[in-house]
């Protein structure tokens, strides 16, 4: 493929790969191994947080892959804790102190927490970063159209990013709607469902077998197809390697149309409106 082929454009000039790697629940020594195999498999995108407590150990496998910095595209959040928006300057340097990097390409605000209501400081303590030059792009977590409204409205700078819960049964129609109307472009966590239902569904299950792929690089090949940047986990080195496997095939519209006919709307995502969610 050509570079152009592997990554989308941002809105303030980065580009971003196609498909990346999540880390979380990894830690540790099972984490750092898991980066350095994934960048082997060709993965350039990856995905940590303050929240859980593994950037040092990505850091660690990205230099223990020997690959050079500039050649990887390093995503990071913050806590509600630092929602301000000196807090923001010191999770950066946090971050960027744990990771031992110069530099992150994107940094996100991981929940708006909206009780809290500080998420709009915490937005202008990202731009801050930008208009210093300091990160490569900014964006969000876990926000909804009108907490994206509010930063925009407040600051004029519309996000690079917002990465929400989005697999085709939590499809978020209307949210990627919105996102793609402001230049937003739509990560997804979690693409590959909760629980494992969806890799055994009965219409993934027979898309794959026409494929002849995994139910999982179908489910990572409709999110390509739909301008969606996935960040799949990958429990074993044999996910890791099938989940990057998928820009050697496309999907018909009739086999689109059946995964997004699996949505279950909006109701079925975690809500950051609700208290109970956010850190």
């Amino acid at each position: 493929m050509r570079a152009d082929d592997t990554t989308l454009p941002l809105l303030h000039g980065h580009r971003i790969p196609r498909i990346g790697v999540g880390t979380w629940p990894l830690t540790g020594d099972e984490c750092a191994t898991m980066v350095e195999k994934a960048v082997g498999y060709g993965y350039r995108l990856f995905d940590t947080a303050y929240k859980y407590a593994n950037e040092e150990a990505v850091g660690a496998g990205l230099r223990a892959s020997g690959i050079p910095r500039d050649e990887v595209f390093i995503t990071s959040k913050f806590n509600k804790e630092d929602h301000s928006v000196e807090g923001v300057q010191r999770a950066y340097d946090r971050s960027l102190k744990t990771l031992r990097v110069d530099y992150l390409d994107l940094f996100l605000i991981h929940w708006p927490v909206p009780a809290l209501d500080r998420y709009v400081e915490a937005w202008k303590g990202l731009v801050r970063l930008l208009e210093e030059g300091r990160v490569k792009a900014i964006g969000v977590s876990n926000f909804k159209s009108h907490h994206l409204q509010r930063v925009v409205d407040a600051t004029g700078v519309v996000p690079d990013v917002d990465q929400i819960q989005l697999s085709v049964d939590i499809a978020r129609v209307e949210q990627r709607s919105f996102q793609r109307a402001h230049g937003i472009l739509t990560e997804a966590w979690s693409p590959l469902g909760r629980g494992g239902a969806l890799l055994s569904d009965p219409a993934v299950t027979a898309i794959a077998s026409k494929y002849d792929k995994s139910p999982a690089q179908v489910l990572l090949r409709w999110h390509i197809e739909e301008g969606i940047v996935p960040v799949p986990r990958a429990g074993d080195e044999k996910h890791l390697a099938q989940n990057i496997d998928v820009f050697d095939f496309t999907l018909s519209s009739e086999d689109m149309a059946t995964l997004s006919g699996l949505d279950q709307g909006e109701e079925a995502a975690r809500d950051p409106d609700d208290p109970a969610n956010g850190h």
